[in-house]
């Protein structure tokens, strides 16, 4: 079949690997503007745009799908389909329309849980044991449409959002060139989703990263792994922001929430529950370093407690 590519961020690369391997057609990618970047704010490629770049593939980059420019050039185009991963801007009915199979997109979570920007870190964060990953068909709802293939994924104990993106992006990008080889001979059939057992995942912003040292131990070790490496698990000290790698729960003796103390082998953490230990920890303006180097040049007060 011909395709055009949907896409924009690193994750999605697996799956324009997959689509090169195949028997498909590539025949353009569709990825954000380039954006600034860096201390000196330079234009810089999607990485979605570098990989077609460096391959000779036209390039489409509109401000949104629904600019005529770039619907008559997709006409122009005429894919079958137009597979879409982590693309990052909603796609209006008449865009979605041109392909004569639609636009199919690659989620990341067992829909109908999980809908929206960040599946995967709510997943981390609310303790799910499984997730997964679908194809599904592109409609004008949030994450609504029929879907046609799905996989699972165990979330293991010392999981990130990082980790286990990683293996949906790869696991997923032979999912979506399955369902697009059942699309190319008519073996793919899509089936709505369930009504119950829906679940909303917006986008984790700065203020969910931070740490919430009242909580159960349980729960700061989900929020951190959720968080990382995006946006960034926080906390502060001494009015300075403070960012964490993933923590260790522990069975020590409870303490103070948010108080900080050395412990016969690590850096505890007092939480609601049992302390968690100090992994990778990166102060304003430093490198990221081992808990305990952190604090051998802090100097810190007995009872002091992150805020």
């Amino acid at each position: 079949m011909r395709l055009v590519f949907a896409g924009t961020p690193e994750v999605a690369l697996p799956t324009l690997d997959a689509i090169a391997a195949s028997g498909h057609e590539l025949a353009a990618v569709v990825t954000r503007p380039d954006a600034p970047s860096g201390r000196g704010r330079h234009l810089v490629r999607s990485p979605v745009g570098q990989w077609a770049d460096g391959r000779g593939i036209e390039v489409l980059t509109p401000q949104r799908p629904r600019e005529p420019e770039f619907q008559d050039r997709l006409r122009a185009i005429a894919p079958d389909v137009v597979p879409v991963v982590a693309y990052g801007a909603l796609v209006p009915p008449t865009a979605l329309a041109i392909p004569r199979l639609g636009w199919i997109n690659l989620h990341f979570s067992l829909l109908p849980a999980w809908r929206g920007a960040a599946p995967v870190q709510h997943a981390v964060l609310h303790g799910d044991e499984v997730t997964g990953a679908c194809v599904f068909q592109l409609e004008e709802g949030l994450d609504t449409g029929p879907v046609y293939g799905t996989l699972t994924e165990e979330i293991r104990a010392t999981d990130t959002a990082g980790d286990l993106l990683e293996r949906l992006a790869k696991s997923g990008a032979e999912l979506l060139v399955e369902v697009l080889d059942g699309l190319a001979d008519g073996r793919a059939v899509a089936v709505a989703q369930p009504a119950e057992g829906v679940s909303m995942a917006p986008k984790i912003t700065v203020e969910d990263a931070r740490v919430r040292w009242g909580d159960p131990g349980f729960a700061v070790d989900r929020r951190i792994r959720a968080c990382t490496p995006a946006p960034g698990a926080w906390t502060t000290l001494r009015g300075e922001r403070v960012k964490l790698g993933p923590v260790r729960p522990t069975r020590a003796e409870a303490m103070p929430a948010g108080e900080v103390r050395v412990g016969k082998d690590a850096v505890l953490v007092g939480t609601a529950t049992t302390p968690v230990a100090l992994g990778e920890v990166r102060p304003a303006g430093k490198k990221a370093m081992a808990a305990a180097a952190w604090l051998r040049g802090l100097r810190l007060a007995e009872g002091e407690r992150f805020e």
